[in-house]
């Protein structure tokens, strides 16, 4: 049989091809009406050529119920004289299309919501973008539903009511259903104000932030009877913030097990397990200035948050992150899981981008990483003091100078 002639599978698959790239844009009212799809018709060559499969193919059609109207075309043949044969499905509505698809009920509930949110905010229609959320109009179950519309204008009201998120007066909407849908909500609301993106979740609801919270060790045993003898402190960083200490180096390392495992150290307190979070520090008016040193995995996160953290503590020395490190325990590197994208990093010394280019080129083999915690104990100890006892001494020369 001729390929030109579509069956009824065989116009559903395309139709549904279109439903997929096209069904946001209708639900918006877009698209051009109606939609007309060809099935070709038989030539005489195809009669003579498989009488049997044209049968079938006009068969098919005549069983054919379905959305939409199936068009019929009269062709005269030399040898078979007048024929009526079906030539198009012409679809009126994004409904019908919807139909062929098994879509039907999702787009029924997505076109309801839709109108239902434009109608109680008739900015969405002016401003465009609500047909991207088409997946949540269409699936969200009729509570989950109510629990958006009443979040959005809850928030709408009370801008900066500066709650916690606990504190919501929200029937239904606790905190774990708004921590799996804040960039949905974030979307929505920015869509419905209009103007500049709000900011994150907690910015554009008004919300009070859950505390960040810091571990620090305190290495120095002066330091720690100035707090009741405490070493390790987790807290909410506003409230290390508040404290009185006086340290001569800050240590700043990613693991947490090497943080725990850190001895005594005269005048120096330790941070750990930051990550891409250790902007924070800068929070802590007693660290600026000091000698410190950092230590996280070589690969090129772990010297993406080394240039982070540099940018809060100028004059920060790395440790156990140089190309020499990475070459002598090179048998007990795995690979990073995803490499950190090109950037700047405006921060890293010249050698330090080198490695960062080395890990990113392949120089040592495929995305390649060493974690801290795989350097024996004795050596990065050895390498830790020998850090920290070069920042304070190059720190004590400058302020004598």
């Amino acid at each position: 049989m001729s390929k030109r002639l579509q069956r009824p599978e065989q116009v559903k698959d395309w139709l549904v091809r279109r439903y997929n790239s096209q069904h946001r844009v209708w639900l918006e009212g877009g698209g051009e009406w109606p939609l007309e799809v060809n099935l070709g018709l038989p030539t005489e060559a195809d009669f003579a050529s498989d009488l049997s499969s044209v049968r079938s193919w006009v068969d098919a059609w005549a069983g054919w119920r379905g959305a939409g109207d199936l068009r019929h075309e009269q062709r005269r043949y030399m040898r078979l004289g007048p024929q009526t044969l079906p030539s198009a499905v012409v679809l009126g509505r994004p409904e019908e299309v919807a139909a062929w698809c098994g879509q039907e009920r999702r787009w029924t509930r997505a076109v309801q919501r839709y109108a239902e949110m434009v109608a109680r905010w008739p900015q969405l229609l002016e401003r465009r973008g609500l047909a991207k959320h088409f997946d949540v109009l269409a699936d969200y179950s009729e509570k989950d539903y109510a629990r958006l519309t009443t979040a959005l204008a809850w928030v709408l009201a009370n801008p900066t009511s500066g709650l916690y998120v606990r504190q919501l007066p929200l029937e239904g909407v606790d905190t774990k259903w708004l921590e799996k849908r804040t960039d949905l909500i974030v979307e929505l609301l920015d869509l419905l104000r209009g103007g500049e993106p709000s900011g994150d979740f907690y910015e554009a609801c008004g919300l009070q932030r859950t505390p960040h919270r810091v571990r620090m060790r305190v290495l120095c045993p002066t330091l720690r009877r100035q707090l009741g003898g405490l070493r390790d402190i987790e807290a909410p960083l506003e409230e290390l913030a508040a404290l009185t200490l006086s340290p001569t180096a800050v240590l700043v390392v990613e693991n947490q097990e090497t943080g725990v495992a850190l001895p005594d150290m005269p005048g120096v307190v330790a941070f750990m397990r930051l990550g891409g979070a250790v902007a924070a520090l800068a929070t802590i008016r007693w660290l600026q200035g000091l000698p410190a040193v950092y230590w996280g995995d070589v690969d090129t996160h772990g010297l993406a948050i080394l240039s982070r953290a540099r940018r809060t503590l100028p004059g920060l020395t790395s440790v156990l992150m140089d190309a020499a490190t990475l070459e002598r325990y090179a048998d007990l590197a795995v690979q990073e899981p995803s490499q950190h994208g090109e950037a700047e990093l405006a921060e890293l010394t010249p050698a330090e981008r080198d490695v960062f280019d080395g890990l990113r080129s392949g120089r040592w083999g495929v995305r390649v990483r060493l974690e801290q915690e795989r350097i024996p104990w004795p050596d990065a100890l050895l390498a830790l003091e020998a850090a920290l006892l070069g920042a304070q001494s190059a720190a004590s020369s400058r302020a004598t100078a």
